[in-house]
């Protein structure tokens, strides 16, 4: 549960450049909410948040043996890199329908959904039903494998905009114990389709 009266509020604004992100400001909640805006609270902060970023991070290095960032500072500063990275962050939980658990920055956008949206998204809907084939065999191949590098497939936001990704990375996440909890991916190439 979130007390919205002590929830510190960004949105982001277009610049008017021609920029897709915009500039970060922030508004008091109800403001934000009148203007129909995207809010993102400093969800990072959360420590099931910070701890799973951390699950995030650690499975990526004990599967790549690479960092997905720099491991700089104590856990709080590395999910809040992780959320603002300049790469989508994406990842779902081990449920029978998994569900997305986890979004940076540039996944909500990407998507077009907020936390709360998102979180609630069986994971299978990010791709059309005629792509979910595809999608479950490379989710196979990452299970069975750890990882899997060089994917590529059509995902679909919560808009019905489709894009392309390529060059995704995904890996099984575990915990401490070795013990899968679910499975992420990350990539940075993407192109809408008309």
């Amino acid at each position: 549960m979130v007390c919205t009266r002590v929830l510190t509020i960004f949105l982001r604004r277009p610049t008017g450049r021609g920029t897709r992100l915009g500039r970060w400001v922030r508004v008091p909640f109800p403001a934000a909410a009148r203007e129909g805006c995207a809010v993102i609270s400093q969800i990072w902060t959360n420590p099931a948040i910070m701890e799973w970023s951390q699950l995030l991070l650690n499975s990526f290095r004990h599967w790549t043996g690479r960092e997905l960032l720099e491991r700089a500072g104590d856990p709080d500063h590395q999910a809040h890199a992780l959320f603002q990275s300049p790469f989508v962050v994406v990842s779902h939980g081990m449920e029978e329908d998994p569900l997305l658990n986890y979004g940076n920055q540039i996944a909500l956008e990407l998507w077009e959904m907020t936390w709360e949206e998102l979180t609630r998204t069986p994971s299978r809907l990010t791709a059309e039903p005629t792509n979910r084939a595809e999608r479950e065999w490379m989710l196979e191949q990452a299970r069975t494998r750890g990882y899997l590098d060089t994917y590529q497939g059509v995902r679909i936001a919560s808009t019905g905009r489709r894009f392309l990704v390529e060059n995704a990375l995904i890996w099984n996440v575990v915990d401490a114990e070795g013990q899968r909890v679910g499975q992420a991916a990350t990539f940075s190439q993407w192109t809408w389709l008309t």
